[in-house]
Parts: structure tokens; C-alpha cells; sequence
């Protein structure tokens, strides 16, 4: 089928919103998750973390962060407890590794614009890669950073994604769930 003017119409794609997926943001959050960019399904459903395979809801659950696990549509429940939701690139993609270099140095600027003004106590990473990119550093460690993004304490934490599968549930959870004790656990004093 051909328009009047003689050019074929663009092919129907995703109902994507614009942005593909909003972020889930207010001041002062406890923790901030970062994704490294929307799915796929995440995008066209406008929910986080909506893809059948992604096990973050079930993850944050076990871990402690939630009483009971929220499901993607009710993905803004998740301020109630203080947590915010957003990605560093906003592109949506099947798979993180069809995210460019270029992508990750683009979005940059208004990744950290983005922490000042909503100004968490964490910046929590879900996976290695954007925060490679970002600190332009390969030897990145799970768990917390040396480096600060504005005033947030920066943490990296494995991918919850289904295609993910270097991590059991059981690992994520552990590895989640050291976030959560150095959000909210109270260190014990030392008394001599």
C-alpha cells in the first residue's frame, strides 16, 4: 500500500510512550534503581521490569525491600517505600549488548542531572555495564563504589533479567538483600 505522494507508510511498530518509560521518581529517595535501558516489553506495557523472565519484583521482595512483591503494573507502588525506578538510556532494546558505547556517553549528562534533583541517598545499578560506561571503567566490583554520583552512595548490583542467567535467585537475593542491610541496618555501636 502506497500514500498519495507515492512513499510506502511507515510500518505499525510499539505503542512506546515518550519517553518509552517513564520514570518513577521523587526527592530524597532511600534508593534509586537504575536499569541499563527499557526491554522491550517494559516499553510497550510503559510498566518496569514487565518482561515474563525478569525476576526484579521477586528479587526486591526477598530481599526486603517490599512486605509483598509488587507486580509490574502497580510499578509506582514502589515509592511508597522509598524507592525510585529509572534507566540510563532510554532506547528500548531486546538485549542491553544492542546499546552502543556512544548511547551510554549521550545519556550521561542527563543521567546525572537527573540524581541532583531527585537527589537519592543510593544510586542502585542493575548490571555492570552502565556503570562501566558511565565511571568509563571496566573493573567494576558488585556492591558498593568508591565514587559518589552528586551526593548518592553508588551500588552495583547483578541484572535481574531472565536472560541473566550467570546469577540463581538465590545470589541475587544475597546480593540485594546487602543493599538493603546497608540502607536500613543499623550498624552496631562499639563500645570499649
Amino acid at each position: 500500500m502506497t500514500s498519495l505522494d507515492g512513499n510506502r507508510p511507515p510500518l505499525p511498530g510499539p505503542p512506546f510512550l515518550d519517553p518509552p518509560l517513564p520514570d518513577i521518581l521523587a526527592d530524597h529517595l532511600a534508593i534509586l534503581f537504575c536499569g541499563i535501558n527499557p526491554g522491550m516489553m517494559a516499553a510497550a506495557t510503559g510498566h518496569h521490569f514487565a518482561g515474563r523472565g525478569n525476576r526484579f519484583w521477586r528479587v526486591l521482595h526477598l530481599a526486603g525491600f517490599t512486605p509483598d512483591q509488587i507486580a509490574p503494573e502497580q510499578d509506582r507502588t514502589i515509592l511508597r517505600y522509598g524507592y525510585g525506578l529509572t534507566s540510563v538510556v532510554e532506547r528500548p532494546t531486546a538485549r542491553a549488548d544492542q546499546l552502543s558505547t556512544r548511547e551510554f556517553a549521550t545519556a550521561a549528562a542527563g543521567f546525572e542531572r537527573k540524581i541532583v534533583r531527585s537527589m537519592p541517598h543510593f544510586v542502585a545499578f542493575l548490571g555492570k555495564a552502565a556503570y562501566s560506561a558511565l565511571a568509563d571503567r571496566r573493573d567494576i566490583a558488585w556492591g558498593p563504589q568508591p565514587a559518589l554520583i552528586a551526593a548518592a552512595r553508588v551500588w552495583v548490583l547483578p541484572n535481574p533479567s531472565g536472560r541473566n542467567r550467570a546469577f540463581t535467585l538465590d545470589q541475587l537475593v544475597h546480593a540485594y538483600r546487602a543493599l538493603h542491610q546497608a540502607a536500613f541496618e543499623p550498624r552496631p555501636t562499639v563500645t570499649q
